[in-house]
């Protein structure tokens, strides 16, 4: 395929050639009937697709983000806190936040002043 087969109005992805559009330009249009049968969301889904997507948008949000950092830790630290199942992220912070230095009250009396 040479550069001049690729279609320059296919949007963002020009990654599409003649060749590609030719082969689905034949293909017809939806029927009502088939419009109807559609089903929007995980109804339309494989029923194990639908699950992973759902465990996944359960799955328990902080209501802050945190800075992504790279740290060094013991291996059998981390495994510790990975064998004691989903969540050890959170409990991995709230571990260090225990033993983080706090600031000094005067920082935030000088704010006040």
């Amino acid at each position: 395929m040479k550069p001049s087969d690729h279609v320059s109005d296919v949007g963002a992805d020009a990654s599409y050639s003649l060749e590609d559009w030719e082969e689905v330009s034949d293909t017809p249009a939806l029927t009502a009937e088939q419009l109807a049968g559609m089903r929007l969301g995980p109804e339309g889904l494989p029923s194990d697709l639908a699950a992973a997507l759902a465990a996944r948008a359960d799955r328990v949000k902080s209501g802050s983000h945190g800075i992504p950092v790279s740290l060094h830790v013991d291996p059998d630290v981390l495994a510790a806190y990975k064998a004691a199942g989903p969540g050890w992220e959170a409990r991995m912070n709230e571990a260090l936040a225990k033993g983080a230095p706090r600031r000094p009250a005067r920082a935030k009396a000088l704010k006040r002043g």
